[in-house]
């Protein structure tokens, strides 16, 4: 297996858990297949190099999770017929780059449904997204290129520290240059925060839904994030596709949709801080954009770290608490 972090393979064995408690507990109830494609060949090994004690932690907190996912959305359980077979997969995790963040896939064909489960190992992050010279967040994100303007602002400061990284032969360090905020990150920040205000501001009602849609995923899911000794399932349901009724068979409980913003409030840097913006839009959305470097030594991108600070009141969240 190649080198991955340990965050990665506690977050794929994470979703082999999720999949295989599925298929422990539906097999029971309807025809089920998996998809043993290679992300689900690479979450298995990920699931088995840990001890059986560790499996064991993850099964249960993956059967607390399923065991309510199950009571919510009654197709999973419910066929029309035998040819009516549910398919579980492990989504590739080049998905997520075009907004899809689903990483376990439950789909019937013959009803044309699916649903996607995200699943976090105590890790909340949204997405983390890079900036440099070579990057049009705004075709990438919102499907609406910068201006010439934004890519003058930050070209400077991009160059510069390429050209830091060839003269040191990839060697030199960021803590070498001393205060690097002010002189790199403020600017790239500033330009940064200059674009989005005027895409939103020339494509009014667009900028806010799509960056919400990019950020959080463009297909509505659950997220299910492991904790210690908990589990907390959250329903993104931007478009109405979770949580529906099989025939007469109704979910035992009721999530709403939730509204995309159509637009785009204020974007401030938080408080005491010059390495992240905060971007507030109306419905009740608000996100932070932390810009750090990925590597200790210099290379000429940035990195954001983008979580949801919040979201709406309607948003859906249950957490269960695991007795062991």
């Amino acid at each position: 297996m190649a080198k991955i972090s340990t965050q990665t393979i506690n977050g794929k064995a994470f979703e082999y858990a999720l999949l295989n408690e599925f298929l422990e507990r539906l097999s029971q109830l309807t025809q089920v297949f998996v998809l043993k494609n290679e992300p689900y060949k690479t979450d298995e090994k990920c699931f088995l190099s840990f001890e059986e004690k560790e499996q064991g932690n993850y099964k249960l907190v993956a059967s607390f999770a399923v065991n309510f996912l199950i009571d919510i959305e009654p197709r999973l359980s419910n066929g029309i017929n035998n040819e009516d077979v549910l398919q579980l997969e492990i989504v590739s995790d080049k998905m997520g780059q075009s907004g899809d963040v689903r990483d376990v896939l439950a789909i019937r064909s013959i009803q044309k449904w699916e649903i996607g489960i995200s699943a976090k190992n105590n890790h909340r992050a949204v997405k983390h997204s890079r900036l440099s010279n070579d990057i049009d967040f705004g075709l990438k994100w919102l499907d609406i290129p910068c201006s010439e303007n934004y890519f003058s602002e930050i070209k400077p400061i991009f160059e510069k520290l390429a050209k830091l990284r060839t003269e040191s032969k990839a060697t030199q360090k960021w803590d070498t240059l001393g205060d690097y905020h002010s002189p790199v990150y403020i600017p790239v920040l500033d330009a940064f925060r200059k674009e989005l205000l005027r895409l939103d501001n020339d494509n009014i009602g667009i900028v806010a839904k799509r960056l919400i849609e990019y950020l959080i995923g463009r297909q509505d899911f659950y997220k299910v994030i492991k904790g210690k000794n908990k589990v907390e399932i959250q329903a993104y349901n931007l478009h109405g596709t979770l949580n529906l009724p099989f025939e007469n068979i109704k979910p035992k409980a009721k999530i709403q949709k939730l509204k995309l913003p159509n637009r785009l409030i204020e974007v401030v840097y938080q408080e005491n801080s010059k390495t992240t913006l905060l971007v507030t839009l109306n419905e009740g959305w608000q996100i932070s954009f932390r810009i750090h470097s990925a590597s200790s030594r210099i290379e000429p991108s940035l990195k954001f770290d983008i979580n949801l600070v919040s979201s709406p009141h309607s948003l859906f969240s249950n957490q269960l608490f695991i007795s062991k």
